[in-house]
């Protein structure tokens, strides 16, 4: 007799053959939780089909996109709980997802509504060495609750009741559909930390290169912030195609941005990067994090001093309006100098 609520779990997936039998497997061996397992594959032609289509396994297949498979998948789900997990996750003890479903139910009764969604922290598998102090910085601000801090590879975790209010994944783009969803449920209620962490797969930032992968990261979430959709609609085959180029490349995209705000003229180029400044000033707490995450790699303890001083002393005053006019200042130096740089760099 299992003593948590049934939960079912969307996998979408494109050519995932590599990595999906683990997460199967792993999800076959779980324990005290019954789980309904459903695979959305987008049209792999890489036997990912294949090994989803055995018993225990609800395959679905439709056409490419990630929102619209997650949709498709939850669409099937019949039980009262939905995890949508990643293909590339691994699961860390064979108890974990009844002990989070527990966590959900619990913060749920403790808020008073459904309201609630839980995600995990986050570890890296990784194959190269380095940047240890980078990946400890990302593994750690996973587990926070702030927004902009939540996406797809920790895992969604919620009552089908309340995806269904929320209008399920956006499927306007090929990508984003983690963030606006995360977004949309930290307006629409609250987010939990869930015990236990996922390892994901540290391969898109070792094949293209951690740093530019976080300095395009940080791009793409500006812009969408902003409300800069022509960027994504500009910068499709760019950003599409690097998943199977190896290193970034990053001067295309630079350049794109010189583009478009010279395409929009100085008056509206002159509001963006105003905007841009303002989100830019609402993420110095990560700086302040930081710091806290190299003191804990240092001496060995856990330490939040660093962001609470930024959230009681700091803070207050970065949100003056002045310094959104310093912000975007600074950020506008910084453009043009790394363009130059990579454009040099990737011109070799």
């Amino acid at each position: 007799m299992f003593t948590v609520s049934p939960l079912s779990i969307v996998i979408p997936a494109l050519n995932e053959a590599d990595t999906l039998p683990l997460v199967l497997d792993q999800l076959r061996k779980q324990e005290a939780i019954d789980l309904e397992i459903i695979v959305v594959d987008g049209g792999s032609d890489d036997g990912t089909v294949e090994v989803a289509d055995c018993p225990g396994i609800s395959l679905v297949k439709t056409v490419p996109g990630r929102g619209l498979q997650l949709n498709v998948g939850a669409s099937r789900a019949s039980s009262p709980h939905l995890l949508f997990l990643h293909a590339d996750s691994i699961l860390t003890s064979p108890n974990q997802l009844a002990e989070a479903v527990k966590a959900l139910e619990k913060a749920q009764g403790q808020y008073g509504h459904h309201r609630v969604a839980g995600h995990f922290g986050l570890e890296f598998q990784r194959n190269q060495r380095g940047s240890n102090l980078a990946y400890r910085y990302y593994e750690e601000k996973s587990a926070l609750n702030r927004m902009e801090c939540t996406n797809g590879d920790q895992g969604f975790l919620m009552s089908r009741t309340f995806f269904q209010e929320l209008g399920g994944f956006d499927e306007s783009l090929w990508f984003l559909e983690d963030q606006r969803l995360a977004e949309n449920i930290r307006r629409a209620g609250r987010w939990v930390t869930l015990p236990g962490r996922l390892i994901t797969s540290a391969r898109r930032f070792e094949r293209e290169g951690l740093g530019r992968r976080m300095i395009l990261s940080a791009l793409i979430m500006n812009f969408h912030h902003i409300g800069l959709m022509e960027f994504f609609h500009r910068c499709g085959d760019i950003y599409r195609n690097q998943d199977r180029t190896g290193v970034l490349q990053l001067a295309p995209i630079f350049q794109l941005i010189k583009d478009l705000n010279k395409e929009a003229g100085k008056t509206v180029a002159l509001q963006r990067w105003l905007a841009t400044g303002r989100y830019v000033r609402s993420h110095a707490w990560q700086i302040f994090f930081f710091l806290d995450v190299a003191f804990q790699s240092l001496f060995k303890t856990k330490t939040t001093g660093s962001l609470k001083f930024y959230d009681r002393i700091v803070k207050p005053v970065l949100d003056l309006p002045p310094f959104d006019y310093l912000t975007a200042g600074l950020t506008w130096l910084w453009f043009v100098c790394s363009g130059e740089l990579f454009r040099r760099s990737e011109s070799r």
